[in-house]
């Protein structure tokens, strides 16, 4: 045990190490350590007991999906979404429900007899995306400003939309639903959309108001901005669930109002996410190449394959692109939104909190369509990351509506 501890901590400071040259290369973080993870995770599903596993990768996944939600959101300059609003909104308000609609008969095509309550779950949990999996194109320099902030938001805000299809999925094919639980599932679902933003827009205003106050009487130290942020974060996250709203979406919402109400210089988000927040990220995707992508490739099969590249190319592109139509946007910017729409954290976390929450039918196979699609997005979006943001960078000057 304790050698596998530290060939992992020095794939920590290898990674570090050579950050940069890794950064120019086609590698990503989430392709490296999801490898490592599935390189090491015999021994490791052999050293930790069942129990330990179960919890630490729902914790982790959490844990790190709350700081990436709010760290993203908290660089979103409204001033800026007041130019371009019309491009995340067309991809949630359209987009995100024709995606769920494509993919839930794609996924009862492929396998009619799990049902239709099934390949509705199926669809709504592979709809998010990853913020994590999408910093790479979100930080590029190369790519504009318009498309950069569409990602981010995007993959902020759908991940607490499509609750409620989760939750709808997850019910109907656990044999609960009926009339009552349906008009109660729609009642809980909208509180969870209502109180997780008012939530967020509490505890960021807060923040950032206290942080204010702090900083202009000097008794703050600066390295305690860090300590603000994390606090700031779980306390959205804790006070949504508190009061029955969705945490994700009051973490996203607390971020961007903490980012546009804070009078100071907050570096020392970007500074705790290139440090410890990187840590947590390099150690969730590790887990979910140990203890995850196994399992998934063990129950996958030629359908699961099928439908996993569907969700990633057709069920997700054809939508956005439609949505976008009549925005403005070129041809090429379209599919550049469409295609870069990663699955990860998001996906694997509603899975993971469905499957405890309801006894739904060939969890195995709901396991292993998730995880297969996470992992051929970690490779597919980590290597056309890089040269795919070049390219829409030097065509940028460009149009083609």
């Amino acid at each position: 045990m304790t050698e596998l501890f530290l060939i992992v901590l020095v794939a920590f400071a290898a990674y570090s190490l050579f950050s940069k040259a890794i950064d120019r290369s086609l590698l990503t973080l989430p392709i490296l350590f999801t490898g490592l993870g599935l390189a090491l995770s015999a021994p490791l599903q052999n050293a930790l007991p069942g129990d330990v596993i179960h919890e630490g990768k729902k914790g982790l996944a959490e844990v790190t999906l709350i700081l990436v939600l709010f760290s993203d959101a908290s660089h979103v300059r409204f001033r800026k979404l007041v130019m371009d609003w019309q491009y995340p909104t067309r991809m949630l308000v359209i987009g995100l429900p024709l995606t769920i609609a494509l993919g839930t008969a794609v996924a009862f095509w492929l396998n009619p007899t799990s049902g239709l309550a099934v390949a509705l779950l199926t669809a709504a949990v592979l709809t998010p995306t990853d913020a994590a999996l999408g910093q790479s194109v979100v930080n590029s320099p190369d790519v504009p400003d318009r498309l950069a902030q569409t990602i981010n938001i995007e993959s902020g805000l759908n991940d607490g939309l499509v609750l409620p299809f989760v939750l709808t999925g997850a019910i109907l094919a656990s044999a609960v639903g009926g009339e009552a639980n349906t008009d109660r599932l729609a009642l809980e679902a909208l509180i969870e959309v209502i109180l997780g933003p008012l939530a967020g827009i509490a505890v960021g205003w807060t923040a950032a108001k206290m942080m204010d106050w702090a900083q202009n009487r000097d008794v703050m130290q600066e390295a305690a901005g860090a300590i603000v942020f994390l606090v700031t974060a779980f306390a959205a996250y804790l006070l949504a669930v508190a009061i029955h709203g969705n945490g994700f979406i009051a973490a996203f919402v607390a971020g961007m109002v903490f980012g546009n109400s804070y009078r100071h210089n907050i570096h020392f988000i970007s500074e705790f996410m290139e440090g410890a927040g990187q840590l947590l990220t390099m150690a969730a995707f590790l887990v979910f190449g140990a203890f995850l992508l196994p399992d998934g490739l063990a129950h996958a099969g030629m359908s699961t394959v099928i439908l996993a590249l569907l969700f990633l190319t057709v069920v997700r592109v054809v939508p956005i692109f439609l949505s976008l139509s009549g925005s403005g946007l070129a041809t090429r910017e379209k599919l550049f939104l469409g295609w870069f729409g990663p699955r990860g954290l998001a996906s694997i976390l509603f899975t993971l909190l469905m499957m405890d929450q309801f006894d739904i039918p060939n969890e195995e196979e709901l396991l292993a369509c998730v995880t297969l699609t996470v992992g051929l997005s970690i490779l597919l979006h980590g290597l056309t990351s890089t040269p795919l943001a070049t390219r829409i960078g030097r065509m940028g000057g460009k149009t083609d509506q």
